[in-house]
C-alpha cells in the first residue's frame, strides 16, 4: 500500500480547532504503520541490550547545555512532566519510548525500566518521583551520574512513535554535591552516545545564546563535523526573537538536517494550552512570523523526528541483521571450539585421549608426511622442511676435508705418528696403529656436531599446542612432554655416540669411492718423492688433491715421507665415508625416533604423568579454569542474546521482503 503524502506545514489553518486536527495528524500521520514495527524492532534490541555485543542501534539523542531546555521539549512530545530543579536534573540517561495508542484514552500509560529487569508502573501525576527514585537508585541520592539508562515508556492516543535518549545537560562549573570531575564525567557519557554514525544528534539549543558557544555544539562537531544527522531544536524563542531568524537561516554551526524553534511551556499551562500559544506565536509575533512555517513547532519537531528516525531505520536495520547473524555464528563456532564441559571421569578420560589422539597426528603429519595444513603461516611447525634444514646445517658444519692443524708443515703430523709407532717391522709397510691413533684424532675434532643436532632437534613445541584447551593440566602435561624430550635427547646422543665409538674402532667402509679417491691421489706420489729426495728439485711441488705444497723440512724425513703420504692420501679419501656415514646414521635416526614417540612414546609419556597417581591429572582436567568457565559462560549468554534478537528482527525482515519496503 503506498505511504500517504504527509501535508505541508505551512498551510496549517489559523484557527485553533483547524491547528489541532492539523498537530494530530502530525503526530498520528498514517505512515506510523510502516514506522511502528520498525521501531518495535530497534525498541526490542535496545531493551535486549544488543549494543553490548559491539552491535550499534539507530537512536535519537538529546543533547544540550544545562538548562537549554531539553526536558521541556521532552515534555512537550509526550505530553508529559518531567523532573526539573536546579543543576543536573537528568542525572542518567534516560530512554524515551513514545508510542501512539489509538486505543487508549486521554491520560497516558506509563511504565519504568531500569536496574537488572525492573519494571514500575506509574501516573502522569507520579511520573516525576518516579524516575526521581529510579535515578536515585541508579546514581545515588545526591548529584551524582550514571551512565546506565532508565526507559520510559509512555502510551498515548496521539503520540508519535518516537524512541529518544536524553542525556545529562552540559555543566563546566560544579555545584553544591556534584563531583569536581562532573564535566568529563558528562561528556564522557554524551560522547560514547553520539559518536557512532547511526546516531542523530538533537542538538538542544537556547534561542537566548550564541549557538557557537554552546559546549553542545562544540561536542557534535566532533563527532559529526559537517552536520550530516544532527538537527537542532531552538528553544525559548518567544526571550529572544531578534535575530533568530537569522540564526536558523545563516547557519553558522552546520546544522545539516535543518532548525526547528519551540515555545516552551510556561508556568502551569497544561501542554493542549501550550501549544495553542505556540501557535499564535509563530503566526502573529511580529520577528518570529517571518520564519517559515516548516522550521517552527512541536508538531513539525515531532514529525521531522518520525521522518529522521524512519529513514536511519531503515538504512540501518538490514546491517544490523547481518551483524546479529555474524556475530552469533562466530560466537556459536568459538564455542564450538572451545575444550569440552567435562562432567565425570568418563568425559576427561575421552578428552584426554582426543588430546594425545590430536597430537600424535600433528606430529605424524608435520614430521612424517611433512603436511603442514593445520600450521600454513607459521613455518616453526613446518617440521619435515626444518628437520631437512637442521641436517644440511648439520652436514655443513662437518668438514668436507679431513681437518688439518693449519700451524702445521704438510705432513709433519703424520710423520710424528710414524715416529711414535716405528716398531721391528718390514720397510715401507704403513702400521695401522699409526692410521688409527690419526683417525680417531682427527674424528675426535668433530664428535661435538653431532651431539649439537640431536640436541637442537627435539624442541617440538606442537607438543604443547593441544593441551591450551586445558590449562589445569599444562604443568603435568609440559612436565611429561619435557621427561620425554629428556629421553629422546638422551637416545639420540646414544645414537650419536656410538656412530662415532664405530667410526674410531674400525677403519673400514665398503663405499668404492675410497679406492677411487685414494688412487687419484696417488698418482702424485712418484712426483712427490722426487722433490723430497733430489735436493737439486724445487722444494715446492703442486699435487692433485692438496695443491702447491712446501717439501723442503720434509727431505730430513725422507725414509717416513712416502708413508707419510700414503697415509695422508688414506686418511682424506676414508674422510669422506665418516662423513657420509655421520649424516646418513642421523638422518636415518630422526626420523624413525619422530615415528617412534608419534606412535607410541608420547602416549605413553602423557599416560604415566596424567593417568597415574590415583588419575590426579584427570581430576584437575574436572575442575575447569577460571578463564576457561567464564569464557564458556560469557559466549553462552552472548549466543542467547544473539538468537533472541535475531529472533527479534526476524519478523519485520520477512515482512520488509514480503512488501519491498527496504
Amino acid at each position: 500500500m503506498a505511504k500517504p503524502k504527509a501535508k505541508r506545514l505551512k498551510s496549517f489553518p489559523n484557527d485553533a480547532a483547524a491547528a489541532d486536527g492539523v498537530a494530530a495528524s502530525a503526530i498520528a500521520s498514517s505512515y506510523n504503520d510502516h514506522i511502528r514495527p520498525l521501531l518495535d524492532a530497534v525498541d526490542r534490541l535496545r531493551h535486549l541490550n544488543v549494543s553490548q555485543e559491539g552491535i550499534q542501534l539507530p537512536t535519537i539523542v538529546v543533547v544540550g547545555d544545562q538548562s537549554s531546555g531539553r526536558s521541556s521539549v521532552l515534555e512537550s512530545l509526550a505530553g508529559i512532566s518531567l523532573p526539573r530543579g536546579q543543576g543536573i536534573c537528568t542525572r542518567a540517561p534516560l530512554v524515551m519510548r513514545l508510542k501512539d495508542d489509538p486505543s487508549g484514552g486521554d491520560a497516558p500509560v506509563l511504565q519504568l525500566e531500569y536496574g537488572a529487569g525492573r519494571v514500575v508502573s506509574t501516573s502522569e501525576a507520579e511520573v516525576a518521583d518516579a524516575i526521581d527514585a529510579a535515578t536515585a537508585e541508579i546514581a545515588g541520592s545526591g548529584k551524582g551520574i550514571s551512565d546506565r539508562p532508565i526507559t520510559l515508556v509512555v502510551r498515548k492516543r496521539g503520540l508519535p512513535d518516537l524512541t529518544l535518549v536524553d542525556l545529562p545537560g552540559i555543566t563546566r562549573v560544579p555545584v553544591k554535591g556534584q563531583p569536581d570531575d562532573i564535566y568529563e564525567q558528562v561528556a564522557g557519557i554524551i560522547k560514547e552516545y553520539i559518536a557512532p554514525k547511526e546516531t542523530i544528534i538533537l542538538n538542544v539549543l537556547s534561542a537566548t545564546v550564541d549557538f557557537p558557544t554552546c559546549e553542545s555544539i562544540r561536542m557534535s562537531q566532533q563527532v559529526d563535523r559537517h552536520g550530516d544527522r544532527t538537527l537542532a531544536v531552538v528553544t525559548k524563542s518567544d526571550k529572544a526573537p531578534e535575530g533568530l531568524l537569522d540564526k536558523v537561516t545563516m547557519d553558522d554551526v552546520n546544522i545539516g538536517l535543518g532548525y526547528v524553534c519551540v515555545r516552551n511551556r510556561v508556568g502551569d499551562e497544561t501542554h493542549d494550552q501550550a501549544r495553542g500559544e505556540e501557535e499564535r506565536l509563530f503566526d502573529h509575533h511580529p520577528l518570529l512570523s517571518r520564519i517559515d512555517k516548516s522550521m517552527v513547532g512541536i508538531p513539525v519537531l515531532a514529525q521531522r523526528l518520525m521522518q529522521i528516525q524512519a529513514t536511519i531505520i531503515a538504512k540501518c536495520l538490514p546491517d544490523i541483521v547481518k551483524q546479529i547473524t555474524d556475530r552469533l555464528s562466530r560466537s556459536t563456532a568459538e564455542l564450538e571450539q572451545m575444550p569440552p564441559d567435562l562432567n565425570n571421569v568418563a568425559d576427561a578420560v575421552r578428552a584426554f585421549f582426543h588430546i594425545v589422539k590430536r597430537t600424535c597426528s600433528s606430529l605424524e603429519k608435520m614430521l612424517v608426511r611433512g603436511e603442514f595444513d593445520e600450521y600454513p603461516d607459521d613455518r616453526h611447525f613446518h617440521g619435515t622442511a626444518r628437520i631437512a634444514e637442521m641436517l644440511n646445517a648439520y652436514a655443513k658444519k662437518l668438514p668436507a676435508e679431513c681437518p688439518q692443524q693449519s700451524s702445521d708443515l704438510f705432513l709433519m703430523e703424520e710423520v710424528r705418528i710414524l715416529e711414535e709407532t716405528t716398531a721391528i717391522k718390514l720397510p715401507d709397510f704403513l702400521p695401522r696403529s699409526a692410521f688409527l691413533v690419526l683417525l680417531k684424532k682427527k674424528v675426535q675434532t668433530v664428535v661435538q656436531v653431532p651431539h649439537d643436532l640431536a640436541r637442537e632437534v627435539w624442541v617440538l613445541e606442537v607438543l604443547l599446542q593441544h593441551s591450551n584447551d586445558f590449562p589445569q593440566v599444562q604443568p603435568s602435561w609440559r612436565r611429561a612432554v619435557q621427561s620425554m624430550m629428556d629421553k629422546a635427547r638422551a637416545q639420540s646422543a646414544r645414537h650419536v655416540t656410538e656412530l662415532i665409538d664405530m667410526e674410531l674402532v674400525a677403519d673400514y667402509t665398503y663405499n668404492p669411492d675410497y679406492s677411487k679417491t685414494w688412487s687419484e691421489l696417488m698418482e702424485g706420489y712418484g712426483k712427490f718423492m722426487e722433490a723430497v729426495k733430489d735436493r737439486t728439485k724445487p722444494t715446492a711441488v703442486t699435487l692433485k688433491g692438496f695443491g702447491k705444497v712446501e717439501v723442503a723440512h720434509l727431505r730430513n724425513h725422507d725414509d717416513l715421507a712416502g708413508q707419510a703420504f700414503d697415509m695422508r692420501a688414506r686418511l682424506a679419501s676414508y674422510w669422506r665415508s665418516i662423513v657420509l656415514r655421520l649424516v646418513d646414521g642421523l638422518a636415518l635416526h630422526v626420523p624413525r625416533a619422530v615415528k617412534r614417540l608419534a606412535e607410541n612414546d608420547l602416549e605413553v609419556a602423557l599416560s604415566d604423568e596424567l593417568l597415574g597417581n590415583k588419575m590426579a591429572g584427570v581430576e584437575r582436567m574436572l575442575a575447569p579454569s577460571p578463564g576457561t568457565g567464564s569464557k564458556r559462560q560469557r559466549l553462552k549468554k552472548s549466543i542467547v542474546l544473539l538468537q533472541q534478537s535475531k529472533e527479534a528482527v526476524a519478523d519485520i525482515m520477512d515482512r520488509i521482503s514480503a512488501a519491498g519496503e527496504v
